[in-house]
């Protein structure tokens, strides 16, 4: 199934205070009832929901969504894989990135500025299927320069856009790791290169270049 485009945002949109207080709670909780959400910012229950859709025809809220444990559905091992294309390749970066979207384990998939040309963040069974997802999609395609794989320890999700919680909410461990404690090889590198010797893994301390 091809995931559906994110909605633009319209340029005309202006938000009032009450508008980033209904952000706030959506944001905290995304199943708020709309006579709660209504009371709590001091509106009408009908002009509440008149607010709240016109944040979503505005694309200020882009969808509500379940946030899965991907650990719950066999794949606790989360990482981010950068991608350089060859510079024959950039031209058809969109439809190249689209396609990984849509492969299973793929959580995100961001375009950058920079060396790289975007990343893909997913999800996998284990490091030998993180390793093949490496091999198979992107070492394999005559299109990919390099790619550079590493390891998620612990995923903690900013609120900088409606400030809903407290500092050290929205913590999210990836790969078992407890908090404070440092794993076997603090950052993990796999990286591979066309023309190179294959996929080589390696593994350093805190602030060791791999």
């Amino acid at each position: 199934m091809k995931p559906p485009a994110a909605k633009k945002v319209r340029r005309d949109v202006e938000l009032d205070e009450t508008d980033h207080e209904i952000l706030r709670v959506l944001a905290a909780d995304a199943r708020t009832p709309n006579n709660v959400l209504a009371v709590h910012v001091g509106l009408a229950a009908s002009t509440c929901l008149m607010r709240v859709r016109r944040l979503q025809d505005a694309g200020v809220i882009r969808g509500f969504h379940a946030d899965l444990a991907p650990e719950a559905l066999g794949r606790p091992l989360q990482a981010i894989v950068s991608v350089r294309l060859q510079p024959n390749a950039r031209p058809g970066i969109g439809s190249f990135a689209r396609r990984f979207a849509t492969l299973p384990g793929v959580l995100n998939v961001f375009f950058l500025a920079g060396v790289n040309d975007f990343q893909i963040h997913l999800a996998a069974r284990s490091a030998d299927d993180l390793r093949d997802f490496v091999v198979r999609n992107l070492s394999a395609s005559r299109d990919v320069a390099s790619t550079e794989t590493n390891l998620i320890f612990e995923h903690i999700t900013g609120t900088a856009l409606t400030g809903t919680s407290a500092l050290g909410a929205g913590r999210h461990p990836a790969g078992g790791t407890p908090d404070g404690v440092d794993g076997p090889g603090d950052q993990v590198v796999e990286r591979a290169v066309r023309g190179g010797a294959g996929v080589a893994t390696c593994g350093g301390g805190p602030g060791q270049a791999v």
